[in-house]
């Protein structure tokens, strides 16, 4: 399905459903809870809740006041409140297609589900699992990831502006890592798991994941020492923390992510992940329908103030399109789901590729993929002497490990996309992406027809192509 198709459909459903999104109304302010009404003892769980763009901040807290909930951010550019709530029935207080908890929805599943967690389930053809690298006097020969799209050709003309950050919306990018620490913004950074954007140096560092170390170094890394080089070294990263100590990123995170980044007005972010705890967020089933349109809101807010947001496409190996269930959701997947962030209007949707310059077996693919870049294949081996299956970057320690994933192959995009920014300041996102796309070496779908469909410049595999770092500096 296309991606306006499935845009079209939060605004039927919410025309359908009357109050789907509606605010309180102004003229009957709902009185204060009873205190016995609600749970001072069960565990808090986070809600994303919908509100009409604007509405007072003063209506809100009411609201949930008076609906055992707490404030804990609130959007009024967009209508999103981030709430906490101790009641099992916050939910159902607040209605079914205003709220929703990924938090409560891993700790209670629906019955209905034979749910279990994101790390069982998602990525089941790529793990993305870290394999350290002997520092070498010279690291770049092992980097034939940069040299497919050109990046060391490009370095020499440009390394990007210090003018441009990056937003890399993560688990955290290790600060004092070699390559990273002359990129890295402590300003821009901030922490998102709660919902709000929290600026503590411990809120953004990373904990139990090197992963968005990894994409950091894919993006701007420079290490003159080691001989490691990124796409975009002469521009800045920031570090916003969305992904929990479980290795989820829930609807709340997300939300606080893309609004962080419109704030600071990055004009690139990278989105390696989807949105826990479902793969696919369904615009008309209850709960999954705040969520998804939560998300929507913030992604369309933050290309608004000119970010151009990349993610991954995914590594289920299958197209979105053609899948009917989910193993993380109580109800079929039909044409109003999507796996977002990538589902949504305006982001960029990379597939991946690997040394033999094919997709990735793991790699999503589908009529939504905009462009491909390296993420490695495991099947598809460099010669000697010029690294693994997987690219090189940055991991914890200040060392140097591979990965394999969309994972990979998206911040090679940003990393181009952050070159076009550096050369055409303040260009809109709509023509940052409209250079990606129409920069890029076309990749024909060959013998992977009739899979692979449509030509060399625009099929489901491969997207317009293979980004160019180069290009994007000539």
């Amino acid at each position: 399905m296309s991606r306006i198709r499935r845009l079209l459909v939060p605004a039927l459903v919410a025309a359908a459903a009357g109050s789907v999104f509606a605010a309180p109304s102004a003229s009957a302010a709902p009185a204060p809870a009873l205190a016995s009404q609600c749970d001072t003892a069960s565990t808090p769980f986070n809600y994303v809740v919908l509100y009409n763009p604007r509405t007072p901040e003063r209506k809100v807290d009411t609201e949930l006041r008076a609906k055992c909930g707490e404030k804990v951010a609130y959007y009024p550019e967009i209508g999103v409140a981030v709430a906490t709530s101790r009641n099992a029935d916050f939910q159902a207080k607040i209605g079914v297609y205003r709220a929703y908890s990924g938090g409560r929805d891993v700790a209670f599943p629906p019955a209905a589900s034979a749910r279990s967690t994101r790390s069982a389930v998602v990525d089941t053809k790529e793990s993305e699992e870290t394999t350290s690298v002997a520092v070498e006097d010279d690291l770049s020969a092992q980097q034939w990831d940069m040299r497919a799209i050109q990046a060391p050709e490009a370095n020499k003309v440009s390394g990007g502006s210090r003018s441009v950050t990056v937003g890399v919306l993560d688990s955290g990018i290790e600060p004092t890592h070699p390559a990273l620490k002359n990129a890295l913004d402590p300003k821009t950074s901030a922490g998102c798991n709660s919902g709000a954007p929290d600026t503590t140096p411990a809120s953004w560092a990373p904990t139990n994941s090197d992963h968005g170390t990894h994409v950091a170094g894919t993006i701007a890394g420079k290490d003159a020492a080691r001989g490691f080089t990124g796409i975009a070294p002469g521009v800045k990263l920031a570090s916003v923390k969305v992904v929990n100590d479980d290795g989820l990123i829930l609807p709340e995170a997300a939300v606080c992510g893309f609004m962080w980044a419109a704030k600071h007005r990055f004009p690139v972010t990278n989105n390696s992940y989807y949105i826990d705890p479902g793969m696919f967020y369904c615009s008309k089933e209850p709960g999954d329908a705040a969520a998804y349109e939560a998300v929507r809101r913030a992604v369309a807010y933050s290309t608004g103030r000119g970010v151009l947001n990349v993610a991954a496409a995914g590594n289920s190996g299958f197209d979105p399109d053609e899948q009917t269930t989910d193993p993380n959701r109580p109800h079929p997947v039909d044409q109003s789901c999507g796996i977002l962030p990538k589902a949504i209007d305006g982001v960029v949707n990379v597939s991946s590729i690997g040394y033999a310059g094919t997709k990735s077996s793991f790699s999503n693919y589908g009529d939504d993929v905009s462009v491909t870049a390296p993420g490695g294949d495991r099947a598809q081996i460099p010669p000697a002497g010029q690294g693994a299956g997987c690219p090189l970057s940055t991991i914890f320690n200040g060392a140097y490990g591979t990965k394999c994933g969309t994972s990979m192959a998206s911040p090679h995009v940003a990393g181009v996309a952050a070159l076009l920014a550096s050369r055409f300041r303040h260009a809109p996102p709509v023509a940052l992406r409209w250079l990606l796309e129409h920069q890029a070496d076309a990749v024909a779908c060959g013998t992977a027809a009739p899979v692979c469909e449509g030509p060399a410049k625009d099929n489901s595999y491969y997207g317009h192509g293979r980004v160019n770092a180069l290009d994007a500096v000539k």
